[in-house]
């Protein structure tokens, strides 16, 4: 029995390790061909990673390792053909931010993968998000491909399509003043210039540029620079210069086109307000990523501050096209959106007249209207002509814009002054709601100079008439520096900064420009009695700018309120601020009118019985220290009190003999009430 068991066992033995070495075989085979399918995997996935990278890094040079042959030349294209395919479009088009996601590589069959992907991507107009593409990766001779065709750079391309794109620039919106005047509109000019070969040869072309050169002001050397560009060519418009529609005249060897660019109608005359448009720097678009090269963005003043509403949106239009021309599909839509048009409060024949009547002096005149705050006349002095800017400005203009010692591209009406005697109308106001000062009250002064007592050392306070008993209408119709120190002084610190804060001192205007708060001292206190005397009548460390002047005047034409300014025609309602009694603004109004009936008065040289006019002026001395001969600064306030239809401030600096604020301004009064009576 035992034996036959064995024997069974004996012929089991060689099935078993048959079976085994058959399991172990297998399993090795298996295991090999896991091992070769995994490493085929990596790479076919290494080729799709390579290709994605490409595609991301735009680096098209390397495409001839990932793309297979056959596929683009079995479509009639070169790899250099499908290469600058890639370049044009991706490069040209300025696409960016490309970024591949959804990534999928699934086997088809041996040695061939399906590859799907998403691309998003920044085109000029915009992003264009999950594009969805695929294709097939291949084995080729040991190489892992990608099949190529054209819907590979967009969905939808195929054969010798191409990519279109229409650029759609949005119209530049215009400022207006409240009549609908234009002060910064869209105009059509001419570029002159010259196609070289309507010239001529010889002596007959050197008398054409001679002529030329003559008759459009442009130098010989500036002319051939030009002419000798390097992509200039016998047939091509080369230009020379924009000009003005009407002053474009024929000329022989000279060709117009016609462009359009912005105007300024009004040019030095309110150059400093409205600003001007020129071309995006590379800091601007550092600024901005929206902006590209060329653009036409505002450089400085309203069209700076109002550029994105004004600038609008631009739109386009991306597209595939066929060989023959035709669009077959189009990728992405931006609708152009033109800018929006600004209407102001300002009256163009009011700013003309008012930079007009400064005569170029070094200084500034603001118009309000004192009951809705709406700024009629915003000037500064002298001035630039901001169409040079937009149409090609010299270097010769350039440096002599820059050179001036009166520095014409600062805007005047948002510079800080000391007011000068236009602001004792305001602490005469502070003292009379204080009960501290009241209109016949008598102070007894002798000389022309007074100082509080010893310890004020060398300093005094100084006038300019020796009036010995003042009262607060003589102190105005004389403008006596010595009665409002004594004010001031009278009053104390804590009463006059009490008074003063009921103004705008230290609030931002809202207006659309730049200015810095008005400040009454450089600190919190006075720390002297000089120094509260001196700001009493004006200076000190007082910093006023014109608008901010004028701001705070309207309290005489509003019964103790101030009217804040608006530059938008469309500013809503009329924001106030109670400042000084009613009673008071009555009272000082009654007295500047006296400042101009009385013979004796600062500012009679304005008198006129038509009218009824109030006015002060004012003078501020700069220099170092008393006993010095400084340059004065002129003021002159002056307002309507019959019908309230203007407040005018207006300030030249270091002014001379004869060319005071007042004297200069007398012809735009009589101007200002010719024209609001007329309406």
């Amino acid at each position: 029995m035992n034996s036959r068991v064995e024997n069974n066992r004996k012929r089991f033995k060689p099935y078993l390790l048959s079976f085994l070495i058959i399991l172990l075989s297998i399993g090795g085979i298996y295991l090999v061909l896991t091992l070769l399918n995994k490493n085929d995997y990596a790479s076919f996935e290494g080729a799709a990673k390579s290709y994605i990278q490409i595609l991301e890094k735009k680096e098209y040079k390397k495409l001839n390792n990932v793309l297979d042959e056959q596929s683009y030349k079995s479509l009639d294209y070169t790899l250099a053909e499908v290469t600058d395919k890639y370049n044009r479009i991706f490069n040209g088009l300025n696409i960016t931010d490309i970024h591949a996601s959804q990534i999928s590589l699934e086997k088809v069959k041996t040695n061939l993968y399906e590859l799907s992907y998403q691309l998003s991507f920044t085109t000029p107009l915009g992003s264009l998000e999950n594009l969805k593409y695929k294709t097939e990766i291949i084995k080729s001779d040991d190489n892992y491909v990608v099949k190529w065709e054209p819907s590979l750079i967009f969905p939808g391309m195929e054969g010798k399509d191409k990519i279109a794109y229409q650029y759609f620039k949005a119209e530049r919106g215009e400022i207006q003043d409240h009549l609908g005047n234009g002060l910064a509109i869209n105009e059509n000019f001419k570029s002159m210039g010259i196609v070289p070969k309507d010239l001529g040869e010889g002596q007959e072309k050197e008398d054409n540029l001679q002529n030329i050169s003559e008759q459009f002001d442009l130098s010989l050397e500036e002319i051939n620079k030009k002419l000798d560009q390097s992509w200039v060519k016998d047939d091509l418009f080369v230009p020379m210069k924009t000009m003005e529609a009407s002053k474009a005249k024929p000329v022989t060897g000279v060709s117009y086109q016609t462009i359009k660019l912005r105007y300024y109608p009004l040019k030095e005359a309110a150059a400093n307000l409205i600003g001007y448009i020129g071309k995006v720097t590379k800091e601007d678009i550092d600024k901005n990523p929206r902006l590209a090269d060329g653009d036409m963005i505002g450089k400085a003043g309203l069209e700076m501050a109002f550029d994105k509403q004004l600038r609008g949106k631009d739109g386009g239009e991306i597209s595939i096209v066929a060989a023959n021309g035709e669009k077959k599909q189009v990728i992405q839509q931006v609708e152009k959106a033109d800018g929006e048009d600004i209407q102001l409060t300002i009256d163009s024949y009011i700013q003309s007249e008012a930079f007009k009547q400064l005569a170029g002096k070094a200084g500034s005149t603001v118009v309000m209207n004192p009951k809705a705050g709406g700024l009629y006349a915003l000037v500064s002095s002298p001035s630039y002509d901001p169409n040079k800017m937009v149409q090609g400005i010299s270097q010769q203009d350039y440096d002599f814009y820059a050179k001036d010692e009166d520095k014409p591209f600062i805007s005047r009406f948002a510079v800080g002054y000391a007011p000068g005697s236009t602001f004792k109308t305001i602490t005469a106001s502070i003292g009379l709601d204080a009960n501290v000062t009241y209109p016949d009250k008598l102070r007894h002064i002798n000389g022309l100079s007074w100082q509080k007592d010893g310890s004020w050392g060398g300093y005094s306070v100084t006038r300019v008439s020796d009036v010995q008993n003042v009262d607060m209408h003589k102190a105005l119709i004389y403008s006596d520096n010595i009665y409002f120190a004594q004010e001031g002084l009278e009053m104390g610190e804590d009463v006059f900064r009490n008074g003063l804060s009921k103004f705008i001192f230290g609030e931002e205007l809202e207006l659309p420009i730049a200015m810095n708060p008005a400040q009454i001292s450089s600190e919190k206190t006075f720390k002297s009695d000089i120094l509260l005397a001196d700001t009493a009548y004006g200076q000190g460390e007082l910093l006023i700018n014109p608008i901010q002047q004028a701001v705070m005047y309207t309290v005489f034409q509003n019964e103790g309120k101030i009217v804040y300014p608006t530059l938008l025609a469309d500013n809503g309602s009329t924001k106030t601020k109670e400042a000084i009694l009613s009673s008071t603004a009555a009272e000082m109004v009654r007295s500047l009118k006296e400042v101009v009936s009385n013979p004796n008065g600062t500012a009679h040289l304005l008198y006129n019985p038509q009218y009824q006019l109030a006015a002060k002026t004012g003078t501020a001395e700069l220099k170092s220290k008393q006993g010095e001969n400084g340059n004065e600064n002129s003021f002159l306030l002056a307002f309507d009190t019959e019908q309230d239809n203007f407040l005018m401030l207006s300030l030249v600096e270091n002014y001379t003999k004869g060319s005071s604020a007042t004297q200069l301004n007398k012809s735009l009064i009589e101007k200002l009430y010719a024209y609001f009576g007329m309406q």
